[in-house]
């Protein structure tokens, strides 16, 4: 299910379109939906580290849901660089639709800093995880 045929659409704050997907922000969360057929790397990438760092800043706390609604791979050797461009980044999941994206998305875990679980089966456990850690994060930096 992607962002816009869900329960939440109408809490999008705003929608970027770029070459590679299109990314939905909300508060706290942003919510990347890459295109079929996409490989991510940090060139395809551009616009939406852009449209990351001018909604969120570099200090500002947030969190990323990678939505796999579409078959994509990255490059996750870029995944040192990515968390360097955004050390702000505190929480990050990714909901899987079927068994090939849960797999990808294991293999992903392996390239994460986290602890903590970030393979989602549903997309609203996903959103409500990856917000509860920003939450929380931000709770911390306030204290």
């Amino acid at each position: 299910m992607t962002i816009t045929n869900s329960n939440v659409a109408s809490q999008v704050v705003k929608q970027e379109r770029s070459e590679a997907g299109t990314l939905h922000f909300f508060n706290h969360i942003a919510v990347v939906e890459f295109d079929e057929g996409i490989h991510a790397d940090l060139n395809v990438g551009k616009k939406m580290i852009k449209g990351l760092l001018q909604y969120f800043g570099n200090s500002r706390p947030f969190g990323i849901v990678a939505n796999r609604v579409n078959s994509y791979s990255i490059d996750l050797l870029e995944t040192t660089e990515i968390r360097s461009i955004f050390p702000n980044l505190v929480a990050y999941g990714i909901v899987s639709h079927n068994q090939a994206g849960r797999m990808n998305a294991e293999i992903e875990s392996q390239y994460c800093s986290s602890k903590n679980n970030i393979s989602f089966d549903n997309l609203y456990e996903g959103l409500d995880t990856v917000y509860k850690r920003v939450v929380q994060q931000l709770s911390l930096s306030i204290n």
